[in-house]
């Protein structure tokens, strides 16, 4: 039997690298072990490559809006805001921050379903949908059902929404205007909430702080 074995070893040292793993007559079983795991390693990593596929070039233009990251969300609705703000005076931060506040950057149901993107409610006779959604009353959260505008497009949603705050309600006609004509986006933020546009008292508070992360004021002019 021990003649048999150190034939064997014999063997492998007439190999290039067998000396590696056999001195004077014995096995090194510990460097045969490391040079089986750095095979392993190797034939898992070429295995890797023989399987890799590029991953392909999304056109981030054609995404629907709640696929989008919020950057992506961001750059999807800026021309827009700052159109928008050209022929109203409503500032496209402005607009990009309640956008991304009401929809969720484009996640809500009501946004990728609906394409209401401001939260905006309907009235009698308009094209709607009974969401449930949560109310700030009596100094708490609450979920009621309400009905929302249904619009054929995202865009048609900012059109809109950028017609409420400048012809305001009919109860109030100047209910949002110093959204408008606000010298900085604190007041205009502030004033949606006083215009009484959300329930949530720290609404002017979240849209400064989208404004402030993202940057929003650089899409002003």
């Amino acid at each position: 039997m021990a003649r048999k074995k150190k034939k064997w070893l014999k063997s492998i040292q007439k190999f290039k690298f067998g000396k590696i793993f056999v001195k004077k007559g014995h096995l090194q079983v510990g460097r045969v072990l490391i040079a089986l795991c750095l095979l392993l390693i190797v034939v898992s990593r070429a295995s890797d490559l023989l399987h890799y596929q590029p991953r392909q070039n999304v056109d981030v233009s054609k995404l629907p809006m709640n696929q989008l990251t919020k950057k992506q969300f961001i750059q999807r609705i800026a021309p827009e805001a700052q159109d928008i703000q050209t022929q109203t005076g409503i500032r496209a931060s402005i607009s990009i921050a309640q956008a991304g506040l009401e929809s969720d950057w484009g996640q809500s149901t009501l946004a990728y379903k609906y394409n209401n993107f401001f939260g905006v409610k309907a009235s009698a006779g308009m094209q709607s949908i009974s969401l449930s959604t949560s109310e700030y009353e009596d100094n708490k959260w609450v979920k009621v059902k309400a009905p929302f505008r249904v619009y054929s497009s995202w865009q048609a949603s900012m059109e809109d929404h950028a017609d409420l705050l400048l012809r305001g309600t009919t109860d109030n006609p100047n209910r949002y205007a110093r959204v408008v004509s606000g010298e900085n986006v604190e007041e205009a933020a502030q004033a949606l909430v006083d215009g009484g546009y959300a329930t949530d008292p720290n609404y002017a508070k979240k849209l400064i702080e989208i404004i402030n992360m993202y940057n929003l004021t650089q899409y002003d002019h």
